[in-house]
């Protein structure tokens, strides 16, 4: 026993193994509780560690589209404005057609020319073969004279001639009537390139998206190729993320997953996203996005699509978990 009786400024005289033992003898008894306690904090402190926390990090990204001039020419018509929606098919701009106009008005006369000529031609045919005709009608009267003497075979052999060179002058007017309308064949080619050049003065826009860019204005000079506006499709944004070779074995194209932005200081906004791609090729870290010990690891790209309620911007920050 230990005893209490001492004076006062006077240290007790007690020896470690009467402290200790007792204190070891309670841990023993109660070991399995403590060990069930330890456990249960570490759970607790792992799950609440990963609880909310993201595997992968990124920048949202648009399906964007450069329109540019087709044709040369000024710009008569350009009513739309950046942050506008555009329907896919929608005219966006309409360049000068006056010249191209003013070609096919030209062919249009060349052509009528042309169609004159085959015209004429087939005119001189019918003629010919009527010709013809009349001549048949002499030819078989001469025959039947001959059979009673009474025309000569000379007669007959007249009649037959002309025939033959009417028949010829048939050939070589058809051969002509196949000149000219291979000749009309090269101004319907000629009338179908304008007819193109003309369609291309509308430009219209391959997508349903918004406006994000314009680069030029109704009366300006446009040269083919410059461009005019760019436009974004902002209704399914993808979200470019990395995801090192540990995480790749439970990521599959076409599976969902959760993808987040910053909703104010602490709050986040989920959305639905669905895995499109999977870079099949290992990349170092994108430097901007890692430090510089990171940088040296090699990762894989994912691509994660995500419908847009108008919330998400390209180039935004976002998260993903899988």
């Amino acid at each position: 026993m230990i005893s209490n009786s001492y004076m006062p400024g006077q240290v007790p005289d007690i020896k470690p193994g009467q402290v200790i033992r007792p204190i070891f003898k309670i841990i023993i008894k109660h070991m399995k509780t403590i060990i069930l306690i330890l456990a249960a904090a570490v759970i607790f402190t792992g799950c609440s560690k990963k609880s909310g926390q993201a595997d992968a990090f990124g920048t949202f990204e648009a399906t964007e589209v450069t329109v540019s001039s087709e044709t040369n020419g000024r710009i008569l018509r350009f009513d739309v404005t950046e942050g506008s929606e555009i329907e896919k098919g929608t005219e966006i701009a309409l360049i000068d057609t006056t010249l191209f106009h003013l070609q096919k008005a030209e062919i249009n006369a060349g052509m009528k020319s042309v169609r004159a000529r085959i015209t004429t031609i087939n005119s001189q045919n019918e003629i010919l073969c009527q010709q013809i005709a009349n001549l048949q009608v002499n030819i078989d009267r001469i025959e039947n004279m001959l059979k009673d003497d009474a025309a000569t075979r000379k007669q007959l052999d007249d009649l037959t001639g002309q025939v033959a060179v009417l028949k010829k002058q048939i050939t070589a007017n058809n051969t002509q009537k196949t000149s000219v309308a291979a000749e009309l064949s090269v101004y319907e080619s000629k009338k179908a390139v304008l007819d193109e050049q003309l369609k291309r003065c509308g430009i219209r826009s391959p997508l349903k998206g918004t406006v994000i860019e314009k680069y030029a204005e109704a009366g300006e000079m446009m040269t083919a190729g410059r461009p005019l506006v760019k436009i974004a499709d902002l209704s399914l944004m993808k979200l470019k993320v990395y995801v090192s070779g540990a995480q790749l074995g439970s990521i599959k194209i076409g599976e969902e997953c959760t993808v987040r932005i910053d909703d104010g200081a602490k709050g986040y906004k989920s959305f639905p996203g669905t895995i499109s791609y999977v870079s099949g090729k290992a990349e170092f870290t994108p430097r901007i996005i890692q430090t510089k010990e990171e940088r040296v690891a090699f990762v894989y790209a994912v691509i994660i699509d995500v419908k847009n309620d108008g919330t998400i911007k390209s180039g935004m920050p976002g998260e993903a978990i899988f």
